[in-house]
């Protein structure tokens, strides 16, 4: 009985010791449950890039948008312009490439 219960438990101890080498430290199915975290990191740095590329077309177009108009400012700040001048091109600057205002 000794050498039965022996027999046994060498058995099951390497049986134990052999399933983490065979399987991994998971068990012995495959789970899709490790591709969660590189999908969240995935997600994460996509979304990142989604609003900084939003961000950045935003300012650049209101920049260009205003660049006009701070450049005719400066002009007439200067007097290169009268004021007559100045009302016109800047209307010229708001009207947008339909032909309306802004």
């Amino acid at each position: 009985m000794t050498s039965s219960l022996t027999t046994t438990f060498a058995v099951q101890s390497a049986q134990l010791l052999a399933d983490p080498a065979t399987h991994g430290p998971w068990g012995t199915g495959f789970s899709p449950w490790f591709l969660l975290f590189p999908l969240f990191w995935i997600l994460v740095i996509g979304l990142f890039i989604f609003f900084a590329r939003r961000t950045w077309r935003r300012n650049h177009e209101w920049a260009t948008a205003r660049g006009g108009e701070s450049v005719l400012r400066e002009r007439y700040a200067r007097g290169e312009i009268d004021e007559t001048e100045y009302r016109q091109r800047l209307e010229v600057l708001q009207e947008d490439s339909r032909g309306n205002r802004r």
